[in-house]
């Protein structure tokens, strides 16, 4: 099992002068610890609009600025947003293409529809559409990468035929994910061929287990891919924080741990739950979204951090429980675990305190 670190970027009230240049300035000081200390990969989301939980809505700036300062760790895109008009797939395919060719080949390439009403409102995009969108472009994206000339021709995108340059280094592109937290969504994924991002949120390893499972026995199915190859890799993420002893886990986590599945359900369960008002409505079982569950008590922020610890819904603790829950990861069948080590504000040195002590004593137990 790899390990990623996986960024949101909150920025916390107060907003004070130089809070978002702050946050910025010690990400990256954060990831050049990752790639110093063994971490595999840097991934974060593409957010907008949403306030203090996420300030990142331009990452692919930030991984330009990771890939000038690395030579090891992968780049993972978590995720880009696909539908239109946030991402155009021309352009979706020369960004990643100018990454992969800095980062000499290291770019993860993670897809989504967004799940959140605040964007796809802000953006004008009809959350039913956004399945056929985001299987679209990435059809576009691949076409764009391995063809000499593309011409667009589908219900969205259009474009007579042009050149797209550049082509990615990794031939013959790099691996494209999907995300996802239904148990349609992981069947879609697998019978696409795509590397799955399961973000189904507070559920223990086992329950990851029984999602992985669903997605397993679809990608083992593929025969044609909708990328030129099979990515046939798991990863989901969790929150993270190690420390030298639980009590100091334990305190330095409590208010970030507990505020961030509580704001995640006020942002994204308005749209969970006009999905399935939607779907009961038209009887179409195929539209259940890829959206939060809105029947999970922690991804609806019932839930205490006691609780979720118990659960193993998180990653924390000393090094040797950061190893125990992370076992039960790797039993699940993840491949790569995305460890989101500062949900809302976690000061800057125990990020780093959690980044070294994963870094020289847990990750070296799953090489």
């Amino acid at each position: 099992m790899q390990f990623a670190l996986f960024y949101e970027i909150p920025v916390p009230r107060p907003w004070t002068p130089g809070a978002e240049h702050r946050a910025y300035k010690e990400t990256l000081e954060q990831a050049l610890a990752g790639e110093r200390w063994g971490w595999d990969a840097f991934w974060s989301v593409e957010h907008h609009f949403l306030e203090e939980y996420s300030h990142c809505s331009n990452p692919e700036v930030l991984y330009g600025a990771i890939a000038a300062r690395t030579s090891r760790m992968r780049l993972g895109y978590g995720v880009r947003l696909m539908p239109g008009p946030y991402n155009h797939p021309v352009r979706t395919a020369e960004s990643v293409a100018v990454l992969d060719l800095l980062s000499d080949g290291r770019v993860d390439f993670g897809t989504g529809r967004s799940s959140s009403r605040t964007e796809l409102e802000g953006f004008g995009i009809d959350p039913r559409a956004t399945r056929a969108m985001w299987q679209e472009a990435i059809g576009h994206v691949v076409d764009c990468w391995t063809n000499d000339e593309v011409e667009l021709d589908g219900p969205t995108w259009r474009m007579p035929k042009r050149r797209v340059l550049p082509k990615p280094l990794q031939d013959p592109h790099p691996p494209i994910w999907g995300a996802t937290s239904s148990d349609e969504g992981h069947r879609r994924i697998g019978a696409l061929g795509l590397g799955l991002c399961s973000f189904a949120v507070g559920i223990p390893p086992e329950s990851v287990k029984e999602k992985i499972d669903l997605y397993r026995e679809a990608v083992a199915g593929c025969t044609s891919p909708i990328g030129r190859f099979v990515n046939p890799r798991a990863a989901t993420f969790t929150m993270t924080l190690c420390a030298p002893t639980r009590a100091e886990a334990l305190e330095t986590a409590r208010e970030s741990f507990e505020w961030y599945p509580r704001e995640g359900a006020r942002i994204f369960g308005s749209l969970a739950r006009w999905t399935d008002e939607q779907r009961r409505a038209s009887g179409n079982q195929d539209d259940a979204g890829d959206v939060l569950p809105v029947d999970d008590p922690v991804a609806l922020g019932q839930a205490s951090l006691d609780d979720m610890a118990v659960a193993g819904t998180c990653v924390l603790g000393t090094p040797e429980e950061c190893v125990e829950t992370c076992e039960r990861y790797r039993a699940a069948g993840v491949d790569l675990l995305l460890c989101l080590v500062n949900p809302y504000r976690i000061p800057h040195a125990k990020v780093m305190q959690t980044i070294e002590l994963m870094g020289r004593f847990v990750i070296p137990r799953f090489r």
